[in-house]
């Protein structure tokens, strides 16, 4: 990221938007260099101007329904009439002064690249209208795999635990560059990801795949690789390590409620921290917390998000972070139950925390701050510590080059040669776990191919894929959990056919799947079973002898195992995390490092 200019202010009250992206032209200020040095002094002079309210403001997040910034849209007035008190996103940050918006599709705020653009030049257009005069972090959680907010035709990639199973770090620098500039180009200034979270809990529910292994130091690596590439050069963005001080062993999902993990403070070091003391050491401009109780970190029992001993004592103190700390949601389940609403964005900020991200009712937790204050509980000293951090990141990259430039997206979101960069690596990751009987890659013989399973979009992304290799390909979609009736009416139609395929994807939860697979393995017919989703499914069907891992069920990572069956590229992957047994959770089934390739 590179250091930030400022705008005099009577310049800026000269500029105005004037173009149209998609419905809102963007006329950029040309009268100052881009290349010019921030000047001295800005967050201080910013700052010496700002009144309390503002510097409150500035420590929240939140979202606003609407594709543009001053939507008159029926029901997206009534939205945020209800959600805010006003009636869009323009009179949100008049009226609380906010210092970042986050976007997501349900809120209507990602319909196409160009809208994107324009909603985020018209947010930004807003906030630098304001007195204090201050760009927003505009933030979205594109980790790419099963999270991901801005889709196509954004580049799309396989996922974090994917990239593991290439264990590149050079393909995670260049998937997070990719990612950075596309988010960018769109206005996006700040990624929720990567996911630092060391997941080795086979269990987990809410972090899998998001998670890049279960081996602390490959998940530092590539934790150092993507922070690097989200924040390469002036087209990055601002990276934000998750979930501090680390969701890699619950069996809770902290949305729906509140995780414990518990681990030793030793452990705690040896297994959650590395990857975000490295994040730290390389530069990361933000560190999210998560909503997890960790007793022998904080015996009071407090979420981590509200704990002093893990936020200020580990996270600052011990690891010696001094950036800008962003809660997870405040509107989860596992930051909601210790104490009401109204508590927690204090308790935050006590225990030391910058970034208070969408309360589940802003004009509460924003009067909440400034009651706090006001009644001693926290000083102006405290906010002010705070609002520097946060005025310091947006100096960085930000303030210098706040909009989106009208010429950028086409050219840039889901360009050729990012899309082409994206199988590239995508191929790396397919995982070959067993291949007992050789049969792949796939026989000329193998001219009727029935593709079965989990996912009715993609047993039919995977059936095309496969016909386009001048082969047969049917589809028979089965369910989450397929019943005693549908298994066997799939068992049917095998029959007819050459060879299967049969996808998985949370079988551990999910019997019927694993019961899919062993009907079809009794039909003699050559089953291939590929796992979608996390890569432990194949501990509830071990008898299945040819098994793919693809950690993703993203359109490339089909197409990478769609190219592995027909051996049209060699099986690189090699699986990120160990796979125990069903029927022994202490004994391993596949070891971390496992993985198979084509013998020429």
């Amino acid at each position: 990221m590179v250091h930030a200019i400022r705008r005099d202010r009577s310049f800026r009250r000269r500029v105005t938007v004037t173009a149209a992206v998609s419905g809102l032209l963007l006329s950029m200020p040309t009268a100052v260099s881009a290349e010019a040095p921030a000047p001295r002094g800005w967050v201080e002079k910013t700052m010496a101007r700002m009144t309390l309210e503002e510097k409150v403001g500035q420590l929240f997040t939140t979202y606003a329904y609407g594709a543009s910034a001053d939507s008159d849209k029926a029901a997206d007035v009534t939205r945020n009439r209800s959600w805010l008190g006003v009636d869009n996103a323009r009179q949100a940050i008049d009226k609380y002064h906010l210092g970042g918006v986050i976007y997501f599709a349900w809120s209507d705020n990602l319909q196409n690249p160009k809208q994107v653009a324009s909603l985020s030049n018209g947010l930004q257009q807003a906030a630098l209208g304001q007195p204090a005069e201050v760009p927003l972090l505009v933030s979205t959680d594109q980790e790419h795999g099963i999270v991901q907010r801005l889709g196509p035709p954004a580049t799309q990639f396989a996922g974090n635990m994917a990239l593991g199973a290439s264990g590149s770090e050079r393909d995670a620098r260049e998937a997070g560059k990719i990612a950075g500039q596309e988010l960018r180009a769109v206005g996006i200034n700040q990624n929720f990801a990567p996911v630092a979270d060391v997941n080795v809990n086979p269990a987990n529910p809410v972090i899998g795949v998001r998670s890049f292994s279960s081996d602390p130091k490959l998940a530092a690596d590539l934790t150092e690789a993507q922070v690097r590439g989200y924040q390469s050069g002036g087209a990055g963005v601002v990276a934000t390590a998750k979930h501090f001080p680390g969701h890699g062993d619950t069996d809770v999902d902290s949305h729906v409620g509140l995780p414990v993990i518990t681990h030793t403070l030793e452990q705690w070091r040896e297994i959650d921290a590395p990857p975000f003391r490295r994040a730290v050491d390389t530069g990361i401009g933000a560190i999210m917390t998560g909503h997890i109780q960790f007793p022998e970190l904080d015996p009071t029992g407090d979420p981590a998000t509200l704990s002093k001993p893990i936020m200020t004592g580990l996270l600052r103190d011990e690891i010696g972070y001094d950036g800008v700390v962003v809660t997870d949601s405040l509107s989860m389940a596992g930051v909601r139950e210790t104490y009401p609403d109204e508590d927690v964005p204090v308790k935050a900020l006590q225990a030391g925390v910058d970034m208070l991200l969408m309360p589940p009712d802003l004009d509460t937790a924003y009067n909440a701050v400034l009651e706090a204050v006001a009644e001693g509980e926290l000083t102006e000293k405290r906010i002010d510590r705070s609002v520097r951090r946060i005025l310091t990141l947006k100096q960085q990259g930000i303030v210098k080059r706040p909009f989106a430039s009208p010429y950028g997206v086409d050219e840039t979101v889901g360009s050729p040669a990012h899309l082409r960069a994206a199988q590239r690596i995508t191929d790396r990751t397919t995982t070959l776990v067993k291949n007992d009987d050789r049969v792949l890659p796939l026989a000329d013989d193998a001219r009727s191919v029935l593709v079965t399973g989990w996912g009715e979009a993609t047993t039919s992304q995977l059936t095309a894929l496969i016909g386009k290799r001048g082969v047969t390909a049917a589809s028979h979609y089965t369910g989450t959990n397929p019943g005693a009736a549908t298994v066997a009416a799939a068992a049917a139609e095998a029959r007819g056919h050459d060879c299967v395929v049969v996808v998985t994807n949370g079988a551990g939860a999910n019997p019927g799947q694993s019961a899919l697979v062993n009907a079809l393995i009794e039909t003699g017919k050559p089953v291939v079973t590929v796992a979608v989703g996390t890569p432990y499914d194949i501990a509830r069907y071990p008898e299945a002898v040819t098994h793919l891992a693809t950690y993703s069920y993203r359109e490339g990572a089909l197409e990478s195992a769609t190219r592995v069956l027909f051996g049209e590229v060699r099986p690189r992957g090699r699986l990120p995390v160990t796979i125990p047994r069903a029927d022994d959770p202490d004994k391993p089934l596949f070891p971390l490092g496992h993985g198979l390739s084509y013998r020429h």
